[in-house]
């Protein structure tokens, strides 16, 4: 039977040693295995099957090896080719998107949790989407020719600092020409964060079944003083201050600490509304409550400027331009096979250890 054949080959495995020049090696004992298989019912499938296998593992190890040749014997150089600050003055390919005019726009995407973190390749690590956004709009900026950008929003926002980084970036963007513009188009969702930074948009558009607006922020932890009363468990904290311990989630909360975060909350809440009321023009602040709207109750509130689709945002955007046509672009980076070898995904296990302290929040997350 083929299936003792295999299961007979990997029981006895064992390695004979050998003294070759003083110089101790292990190898397997290939020829023992191949006899036993050739005997077994005379079958040689059993045989074929470990030389696949042995075969598979060392091209596995040839991999390996020359993924780790290149990253330590690479230079700044060779890993990138650039001559240039690849961080300060990004260098994209760009690939032809839509339309054939020559006015030249760029179409960038805003999709998902605007947060940063690191997310680990078989070696190294792969920018965020904060930098990876920031990276293009730096791209973006540089390139003289470039008169627009597309910023096609679907995300719920995330956190403070990334998304007013976005928001400055995109005002960087039209600093350098004043001539250049910024339509964003809300795709599924624009809230908060994503919201925050649109406003440095010059017309906004959403699609009729956008939610759009969450102008607020949040903090979110627990306290489990109760539940670790009954399973017994404490917290034992040395800290250098009484307020260094704060929401400490195994004690009672302190209403003094819920004071001192709640000021915080409010410095940054007065930051996000009073760029939403200079860049939109609101004068009714009660709308800047958290609430979410739909595209029609936004358009009504001049949260945006219009309702409709992408053909409908190209064609505002081409109005607004005074062209006749646009062609838009979008950036992608090509990458070799060593790269592409270098940028594939470790498998991903929970980290235990990890701790994630609470965070301040432009985020739409009911």
């Amino acid at each position: 039977m083929v299936g003792n054949t295999v299961a007979d080959f990997f029981q006895p495995l064992e390695f004979i040693y050998s003294n070759n020049g003083g110089e101790r090696v292990w190898f397997p004992a290939i020829g023992k295995f191949r006899s036993m298989l050739m005997a077994k019912n005379g079958s040689k499938v059993g045989y074929w099957i470990v030389i696949a296998v042995l075969a598979m593992l060392l091209f596995g190890s040839f991999m390996t090896n020359i993924g780790l040749t290149t990253v330590l014997f690479s230079g700044p150089a060779s890993l990138g080719g650039n001559d240039r600050p690849v961080d300060e003055e990004p260098l994209f390919e760009e690939i032809w998107s839509y339309g054939y005019g020559d006015t030249k726009v760029v179409r960038i995407d805003l999709t998902g949790v605007i947060m940063r973190g690191r997310r680990e390749r078989l070696f190294g690590y792969e920018p965020d989407m904060v930098e990876s956004t920031l990276s293009q709009i730096r791209a973006a900026t540089i390139d003289s020719n470039v008169k627009a950008i597309l910023l096609e929003v679907d995300s719920p926002g995330g956190g403070v600092t990334p998304s007013d980084e976005i928001y400055a970036a995109l005002e960087q963007f039209k600093v350098e020409d004043e001539e250049r513009l910024i339509m964003v188009f809300i795709r599924d969702l624009g809230a908060s964060g994503a919201y925050y930074a649109a406003m440095a948009g010059d017309y906004i558009m959403a699609e009729p079944t956008a939610i759009v607006g969450s102008v607020g922020v949040i903090m979110q932890t627990f306290n489990i003083k109760a539940l670790g009363e009954k399973i017994g468990l404490s917290s034992v904290t040395i800290a250098s201050g009484k307020n260094k311990d704060m929401l400490n989630p195994l004690e009672a909360v302190d209403p003094q600490h819920m004071i001192m975060l709640q000021e915080l909350v409010d410095g940054m809440q007065e930051r996000f509304a009073s760029i939403v009321e200079n860049s939109r023009g609101l004068e009714n602040r009660e709308l800047l409550d958290g609430r979410v709207f739909s595209a029609s109750q936004a358009m009504e509130h001049n949260m945006i400027d219009g309702v409709g689709y992408l053909q409908d945002a190209i064609d505002k955007l081409t109005l607004l331009l005074d062209v006749e046509e646009i062609y838009l672009v979008r950036y992608y980076e090509e990458r070799g096979f060593f790269d592409s070898l270098m940028a594939s995904r470790m498998p991903q296990l929970p980290d235990f250890n990890a701790v994630e302290p609470p965070r301040f929040l432009y985020l739409w997350k009911p």
